[in-house]
């Protein structure tokens, strides 16, 4: 799966190809500005970035014939830097069940992914709006980009920008079932009419 253009970017500067040599093995500041060829206080400043950024975290410490150096290597959530696979796995998956299923039998399975992926997130509890607040940071958890909007007190709208399923929609429109159980199920059911459009 190719990069885009601002994944390309930030793994050609500095930091980006720390990250890179980082992903390979874990390295000590030292190490780093030799691959680098940078000075180690350069290689401190940017490292400083990626650790307030949350990419990469001090794991340990080194002993060698002089001082202890920290080493360092990447966190979990540095991962999400690089590119995956889930958008085609995920609509040549939707190809074979459809293939597989009537289009009755494809809801079904739809709608059960939408609540079990509901029963893995802690909605708060409270009155709808505290509940759809929290349906919202789901979904962008998820990838989306979404954000509620009031019209009066009792009215509520989930306006979706940027839809985590986006790669799989062209194809498989059916998958908005999903994505609509999802909704339903995170807000308990509370809509007189359900409309999802992400």
């Amino acid at each position: 799966m190719p990069l885009s253009n601002l994944n390309q970017r930030f793994l050609e500067s500095t930091r980006g190809r720390i990250v890179t040599l980082l992903r390979r093995n874990n390295h000590t500041v030292e190490e780093l500005a030799q691959e680098l060829a940078l000075t180690d206080n350069a290689v401190r400043a940017h490292l400083a970035t990626l650790e307030r950024d949350g990419i990469v975290q001090q794991r340990g410490v080194r002993r060698g014939s002089g001082k202890p150096s920290y080493v360092y290597d990447l966190t979990p959530e540095a991962e999400y830097l690089f590119p995956k696979a889930y958008g085609p796995v995920l609509h040549q998956l939707l190809d074979v069940l459809s293939e597989q299923m009537s289009p009755g039998e494809m809801e079904i399975v739809l709608r059960k992914v939408g609540r079990n992926i509901a029963t893995k997130w802690n909605i708060p509890p409270g009155d709808l709006r505290t509940r759809l607040v929290g349906a919202v940071e789901v979904l962008n958890d998820l990838g989306g980009m979404t954000e509620l909007e009031t019209s009066d007190e009792h009215t509520y709208r989930i306006r979706g920008y940027s839809c985590p399923l986006a790669a799989a929609v062209p194809g498989h429109p059916e998958v908005c079932r999903l994505a609509e159980t999802l909704i339903t199920e995170l807000d308990s059911k509370e809509f007189g009419e359900t409309h999802t459009r992400l």
